[in-house]
């Protein structure tokens, strides 16, 4: 019986289900790890994987990045909370406004998931209206306004998808089809009190979907044209996409912005951000309430500060890197699964990608539900076997680090025509 085995039981009895996140539970048992370093992890077994799930997103320079470490380190020693105003606060702030044109202001908090509801508030304290549109399978947080599917079609209001969830929240929330403008269009026209609308602008919780041409600059557009703010959830594409998201690839600056993951590279940090006139309304001299004694800590600001420091000098250097590996394993993987005549689609952006067992794109929610879940879990079980550990969900992400080298990606490679092959049979 291995470590992990005897955890899991041990853990089964005194924290619900086992694991204290549901994506990290995976039968018959998720692994213990024990350290990571670099590109990698180690579970306590002494078994080594080459990490892909990168903290779903978070690890952008890889695990126990060394000058991110220092800070923190050095930090240590002056103090790790204080609950009042510290000089790191204003120069991540500065550094976060820098890279995004579309933010005036900032507040940090801890969370992605306290950033959406944040921005959501602020959205609805601007407006004084009620409604929210966000997209059928996007993910921001597990909060009652955003915990919702479609009702009973796309652009229903919304019904909660959680026990204990408030239908009475959910119903001011309607969800629209993902890359479908005439569908949002026509929500649009049909409710007039719209407070804000919510989305990602590279979907990364149901697999891979990229937006189609057109369809965020019209949805830009549309927002403009009716008065109604728009909220960038790019908790995951934040930094991760480009030094300045995913925005600044697609040249659109939205209302309010979400960023989390990359910002802090491991580290418990998040932050919403906008246009002035609205941040300004957070209190206390605003009437939008937000607070938590854990927002803006000195632990997780160095190290956030010395991750946007890092990602600045090698910026050129990084994205490039991570755009030229993600192209080329991409294609090679395209290039295996197409010889073994397994039917797929690859879906990829800068340093992300998903595979999906299917003959048919996908574009949305709906496409992404068709493809074999089965299959992939197979490959999955496959991958980890082999030294290769991806998110264990179809609905999740590829992630490269600048950690990654050739090595990994060619063992990786490797792993994954193993895999591909089992998933034939």
């Amino acid at each position: 019986m291995t470590s992990s085995s005897t955890l899991f039981k041990d853990s089964k009895k005194i924290i619900p289900s086992g694991v204290n996140s549901p994506v990290r539970y995976f039968e018959p048992y998720p692994f213990f790890t024990k350290k990571s370093d670099g590109s990698s992890i180690w579970d306590e077994d002494g078994n080594r994987y080459i990490d892909y799930c990168n903290g779903y997103g978070a690890l952008l320079l890889g695990h126990r990045r060394k000058e991110i470490i220092q800070t923190v380190r050095k930090q240590l020693e002056l103090g790790t909370l204080f609950c009042t105003p510290t000089q790191l606060e204003n120069e991540l702030s500065k550094l976060i406004i820098s890279n995004f044109p579309s933010i005036d202001k900032v507040r940090l908090v801890n969370t992605g998931g306290e950033a959406t509801m944040t921005a959501i508030r602020l959205a609805r304290g601007f407006t004084k209206k009620k409604k929210i549109i966000k997209f059928e399978g996007c993910y921001h947080g597990a909060h009652d306004s955003v915990l919702v599917k479609a009702g009973s079609g796309s652009a229903q209001n919304g019904i909660s998808v959680s026990d204990g969830g408030l239908n009475e929240v959910s119903k001011n929330t309607l969800v629209v089809q993902y890359n479908n403008i005439e569908d949002f269009e026509k929500t649009i026209k049909k409710n007039h009190d719209i407070a804000g609308v919510i989305l990602e602008p590279i979907l990364a919780n149901m697999g891979l979907i990229l937006p189609e041409k057109n369809f965020l600059s019209d949805i830009r557009k549309i927002t403009k044209e009716n008065n109604i703010p728009l909220i960038f959830d790019e908790v995951v594409t934040g930094f991760r996409v480009s030094a300045g998201g995913a925005q600044k690839h697609f040249k659109i600056k939205p209302d309010i912005t979400t960023l989390g993951k990359a910002l802090g590279n491991g580290f418990t940090i998040a932050a919403v951000g906008g246009r002035k006139e609205i941040m300004n309304l957070l209190s206390p001299e605003g009437k939008v309430y937000q607070a938590s004694t854990f927002a803006g800590n000195p632990i997780s600001v160095s190290a956030a500060i010395s991750s946007l420091k890092t990602i600045n000098k090698l910026k050129d250097k990084l994205y490039t890197k991570l755009e030229k590996y993600n192209l080329l394993f991409t294609r090679a993987l395209d290039d295996i699964a197409t010889d073994m005549k397994i039917p797929h689609q690859i879906n990829s952006a800068s340093s992300m990608f998903q595979i999906f067992f299917t003959s048919k794109p996908v574009v949305d929610y709906q496409t992404s539900k068709k493809a074999n879940a089965k299959k992939f879990q197979k490959m999955f079980q496959v991958l980890l076997k082999n030294g290769t550990f991806i998110a264990p969900s179809q609905f999740e992400v590829v992630f490269l680090s600048d950690a990654h080298d050739q090595t990994d990606l060619n063992k990786t490679l490797d792993a994954y025509q193993i895999a591909l092959r089992s998933v034939k049979k």
